[in-house]
């Protein structure tokens, strides 16, 4: 049996850098929630940081349901 290191390697990498950009993206997610309600409890409005914080989990959604669509296909 003959393990091809390069191309593990690189999976390694690849899933090193996706998981890490995935677990940052639902952190901004997460702190724009905390942002908002920061913001309401204060009485002012913060309707960009509730937006970004949906795009960051909508995004996060987005991309594990690719990996599940790479896994099942």
């Amino acid at each position: 049996m003959k393990i091809d290191w390069a191309a593990l390697g690189s999976v390694f990498g690849v899933s090193l850098v996706v998981t890490v950009a995935l677990v940052g993206l639902f952190t901004l997610g997460i702190a724009g929630l905390s942002r908002q309600e920061k913001a309401s409890a204060q009485g002012s409005s913060a309707a960009l940081a509730l937006t970004g914080a949906y795009a960051c989990f909508a995004a996060c959604a987005a991309a594990v349901g690719y990996g599940i669509y790479l896994i099942v296909a």
